[in-house]
């Protein structure tokens, strides 16, 4: 059997309360193994074969019923896992400081335009890159006093979800990456 990784789009901010204990149950219910979970910001490890797509419909009907509220879920494998890490353009930067190297996972690409809106809004040394339909965000003076990741909502560049470099490292670790 293999992992699959498991990122939730805005929990445990912005009043949306998603306990990891619980989102491990959901996942169990939903016919998943050893459901692990990294931080309280939505990351969780599952154990199946099923197609990504499958695995993010189940969890979403999942968290659904649970919760009575949608909330997006993106699923990867460990392979575009280990692919994603490996066409980092920032490998020298996340060196420095992966807390300031942010990945935009996202669930089904970015939208036209969007890069270049982005690029408009960075200030500095901020810099936007594209990469295999996923968003690859440098932040050197901080994701919390960036323009750019201000800008970067749903309506603008598609739905997605946000994991800094440090957290990428960690889920890779989880699957034996």
């Amino acid at each position: 059997m293999s992992d699959r990784i498991c990122l939730l789009r805005g929990v445990n901010v912005g009043g949306v309360k998603v306990p990891m204990a619980e989102l491990k149950a959901i996942a169990v219910e939903a016919g998943f193994g050893d459901p692990r979970t990294l931080l309280a910001s939505g990351n969780l490890v599952v154990e199946s074969d099923a197609d990504p797509a499958d695995v993010e419909a189940r969890l979403e009907q999942g968290i659904v019923a649970h919760f009575g509220r949608p909330i997006d879920v993106i699923v990867r494998t460990p392979g575009q896992w280990a692919a994603l890490m490996a066409a980092n353009p920032f490998v020298n930067e996340a060196g420095l400081d992966g807390s300031k190297l942010l990945v935009m996972v996202m669930k089904a690409g970015i939208k036209d335009g969007a890069v270049e809106a982005l690029r408009g809004f960075a200030a500095g040394d901020e810099r936007v890159e594209p990469v295999g339909g996923d968003l690859f965000f440098w932040h050197p003076d901080g994701l919390g006093r960036s323009k750019v990741a201000e800008k970067a909502q749903p309506r603008l560049i598609g739905v997605g979800t946000g994991r800094n470099w440090n957290t990428v490292q960690k889920l890779a670790a989880m699957v034996g990456l």
